[in-house]
């Protein structure tokens, strides 16, 4: 199952998907590449794969992304081998913008559609300016994406607004568990069940 969850920058959704890492067994996450600068607080193959825009674009012209988007002047892309080595292994969380998420919806069937909000605007503009890691300029430019952004939560399944962050990490949680509960996920699980009544057992 791929869980895809998405938002304005800001949000939290980074944050929620380490809590879904530590807290969800057999839940592996997608590792996107980027060509933005690598923070202080990152790690490579970890956060993101930081390349070069050259090598970003030779990946595109050879077909190597699932989904890939522009971001704020930087390239965002999820590698389409990575993406199918991982989701044999189990679930997986993929962390996107929202462009990426259209993109991924059009190519994958019974893909999770998750939406991270924040609670308030004046919220997400403090979230930002907090975390001191974008210029005053950058932090305009992302907080106008932002309300171009929040315009597609309708095209999602589930909302999550990330007023508390223990709140909002419970119903993300509940969402995926949820979502390994549906019938066609646990058929595999099902036919035993129904074979040892059959057979009288």
């Amino acid at each position: 199952m791929l869980i895809v969850i998405t938002g304005p920058s800001g949000c939290g959704k980074s944050t929620l998907a380490r809590r879904m890492l530590s807290e969800i067994e057999n839940l592996e996450f997608s590792v996107s590449y980027t060509t933005r600068e690598k923070r202080e607080t990152e790690s490579e193959g970890q956060d993101y794969y930081f390349v070069s825009e050259d090598k970003f674009k030779r990946m595109i012209r050879d077909d190597m992304f699932i989904e890939w988007a522009v971001v704020h002047g930087n390239y965002y892309g999820t590698s389409k081998k990575a993406l199918e080595e991982k989701n044999t292994k189990g679930d997986l969380l993929l962390d996107i913008d929202v462009q990426g998420a259209e993109q991924v919806r059009e190519k994958i069937e019974g893909a999770v559609f998750v939406f991270i909000l924040p609670p308030l605007f004046p919220v997400l503009k403090k979230r930002l300016e907090r975390r001191a890691q974008d210029s005053p300029p950058v932090i305009e430019q992302r907080l106008e994406k932002a309300k171009e952004e929040i315009e597609h939560y309708r095209e999602f399944d589930y909302i999550v607004i990330n007023d508390d962050l223990d709140l909002a990490a419970e119903e993300l949680k509940s969402v995926i568990i949820s979502q390994r509960c549906r019938k066609e996920i646990r058929e595999k699980d099902i036919l035993p069940i129904l074979h040892s009544f059959i057979g009288g057992n």
